[in-house]
């Protein structure tokens, strides 16, 4: 891999996380439909950029990642690269359809592929950064762990979408609504990811340490979403931060040295 590749694809890689983060940033704010549900621009958006709108910086960040991803398909024109373009692709395209969820037109499962297609784009440029660039769909194939984790991530985009923009959960010990049933799912969808890591737990006890933990910070932010529907604040973007870690947990194989997990 020549020099100026290798840069793109680093770039290309911390970016595609970065688009996450702030995205988790535009939910924990409320800033999910400050641009309205035109797609992708609208005339003052560096505008609205340079004042500190996180929809906007969404966007932007969102296109360098499309350009440069062109490039890179061009530069390496391998299975990851063409992968990664076409993933970017499709997550854009989707865009159209989360800010449509948000505004109550569209059902709420666009938004769980939005978040699906977006951790799969990541994946794509890690895996080409991994020793031998082994193919993505390989990796996807091989690392049991990683489909529980995609499932989980489609359920809590689903809740997102499900609730809409300015809609609590709500309290309930037994689900009355389709926010709480999905709710519901999702938790059973974290159940499932922390058994099949427990099953696994040779190598991916750090993975399933940081699961554990995920728990906490998931009560604290429905307790959050509860109190404040329309800006949950910033217990969104540390969700997020530790579903990106128990990611990256899993494509590196993190190993936490605690007797009892093995």
């Amino acid at each position: 891999m020549n020099t100026i590749a290798n840069v793109l694809l680093i770039l290309q890689t911390v970016a595609s996380a970065g688009l996450i983060m702030v995205g988790s940033v535009v939910e924990g704010y409320g800033y999910g439909l400050s641009l309205g549900t035109d797609w992708p621009y609208r005339n003052d958006i560096f505008h609205l950029a340079l004042r500190g709108d996180p929809e906007a910086w969404h966007r932007i960040i969102a296109t360098t990642l499309g350009v440069n991803a062109v490039v890179l398909a061009i530069l390496l024109r391998d299975v990851n690269a063409i992968s990664g373009l076409i993933l970017i692709g499709s997550t854009a395209l989707l865009g159209m359809a989360t800010l449509n969820v948000l505004a109550g037109k569209a059902p709420a499962f666009l938004h769980g592929f939005h978040g699906l297609l977006a951790y799969s784009t990541m994946f794509a440029y890690l895996a080409e950064l991994l020793p031998g660039s082994p193919s993505v769909w390989q990796l996807m194939e091989t690392t049991i762990p990683v489909h529980a984790f995609l499932f989980m991530v489609f359920l809590g985009g689903m809740v997102t979408g499900q609730r809409g923009y300015q809609r609590a959960i709500g309290a309930f010990v037994i689900p009355k609504t389709k926010g709480q049933w999905v709710f519901v799912v999702h938790g059973l969808g974290w159940a499932l990811l922390v058994l099949t890591l427990a099953y696994y737990v040779g190598s991916y006890n750090g993975a399933l340490v940081l699961a554990l933990l995920q728990a906490l910070i998931g009560f604290m932010l429905y307790q959050s979403v509860n109190a404040s529907p329309s800006k949950p604040g910033i217990i969104t973007v540390f969700h997020q931060s530790m579903a990106m870690l128990i990611f990256l947990a899993l494509v590196f194989a993190w190993q936490i040295r605690i007797p009892f997990l093995g």
